[in-house]
């Protein structure tokens, strides 16, 4: 299967309200220290709501970056009920979602 694809399909199963990290994203689909390949996966997603790219941040809590811009991820985790401050996300533990 390609590696998009899997990746694509494991961020699925983060639901709405929730969030995971780059690096959860990466382990959940078998790649050691592979946060910039799942980065770079996210940049290409031909659907980004549909597969909602939005719900991946940083392992610190930073929003990071998104196709669409960052204001437009900050409004689209501020809809799922995400609390954002200074860039990062509020409750950060209590809303990472861990495969």
């Amino acid at each position: 299967m390609n590696l998009n694809v899997k990746v694509y399909e494991k961020l699925l199963e983060v639901p709405e309200g929730r969030i995971t990290t780059y690096k959860e994203l990466a382990n959940a689909v078998g790649l050691k220290n592979g946060s910039r390949v799942i980065g770079n996966i996210m940049k290409k997603n031909p659907f980004p709501i549909l597969i909602p790219c939005h719900r991946v941040i940083k392992s610190n809590g930073e929003i990071g970056g998104y196709t669409n811009g960052k204001k437009t991820k900050f409004s689209i985790l501020f809809k799922e009920g995400i609390k954002i401050k200074n860039g990062s996300v509020l409750d950060f533990e209590k809303r990472k979602y861990c495969f």
